[in-house]
């Protein structure tokens, strides 16, 4: 029997809403609200792309050249977008997750993170995904279980789906998005709340940056849809230490965002 390139799949329901995580990063393949696609997600026998609702961490975006310091040592990451230089959305993107809890409307995905060249420290990482009458609730906690302090970030990649299939014709905060080219983060007074036509992405005081991303660069995207992603951090944080989140041993990172739809 073939594996899915994004391996095991995690249903999960509520009333018309339906979700499916996945083995391969954590991440949202699809959610789906009645015969609605809220997501632009990927088929189960595709891999992902875009970065398509992955988890992104220990850090989000990208850092440049991949290095860093960190407590007077010198790192070096992979380039992980090697076109442009950079290493981008961390290092769980492609790793296998595991379902620990997984009810009708509820999965806990978990990952152990450990040490590698570039970033030497041990995370144990939690994303649970819940649905319910108030929509899709996504929590990360992130837990340092190394012996010494580690930097982290994290973020999440979801792109809602415009019904159109044009960005163009989205309405975000009351302004219609027309023909204006979005790729920027944006540092948010937290907690936050973003309403893209009669969907509303928001996030906690976790979350204090957000990318809006239009998508334009991207053929498989190409503004047909539009990436609302929470963030804890600016890119290239590593580097100006901007919303580095420092964890000490045992110190653990939590935060929630989620997705309502009106109607």
């Amino acid at each position: 029997m073939a594996i899915p390139p994004s391996g095991a799949q995690y249903e999960i329901a509520f009333e018309d809403q339906h979700v499916t995580v996945v083995e391969v990063g954590g991440g949202l393949r699809a959610y789906r609200v009645g015969d609605r696609e809220v997501l632009d997600g990927y088929a189960v026998d595709a891999i992902c792309r875009s970065g398509r609702g992955q988890v992104l961490a220990p850090w989000p975006n990208r850092i440049a050249g991949g290095t860093y310091e960190w407590d007077g040592e010198h790192l070096e990451l992979a380039l992980t977008e090697p076109e442009n230089g950079n290493a981008i959305h961390g290092l769980v993107r492609w790793a296998s997750w595991d379902a620990v809890e997984h009810e009708a409307s509820r999965v806990l995905m978990k990952h152990v993170l450990h040490p590698q060249p570039g970033y030497p420290f041990p995370l144990l990482l939690h994303v649970e995904c819940r649905l319910g009458s108030d929509g899709l609730t996504v929590s990360t906690t992130a837990e340092n279980v190394g012996v010494r302090a580690c930097p982290f970030g994290a973020g999440h990649h979801p792109y809602l789906k415009a019904p159109s299939g044009r960005v163009d014709d989205l309405v975000v905060d009351g302004e219609l998005l027309g023909s204006k080219v979005l790729d920027d983060p944006k540092r948010m007074d937290a907690p936050w709340r973003i309403a893209v036509d009669d969907i509303t992405v928001w996030a906690d005081a976790s979350w204090k940056h957000v990318q809006l991303f239009t998508g334009d660069p991207l053929p498989d995207v190409a503004r047909r849809s539009l990436a609302v992603e929470p963030m804890t951090c600016p890119p290239n944080a590593f580097q100006t230490g901007e919303g580095v989140i420092r964890l000490e041993p045992g110190e653990a990172f939590a935060g929630t965002w989620g997705i309502e739809v009106a109607g």
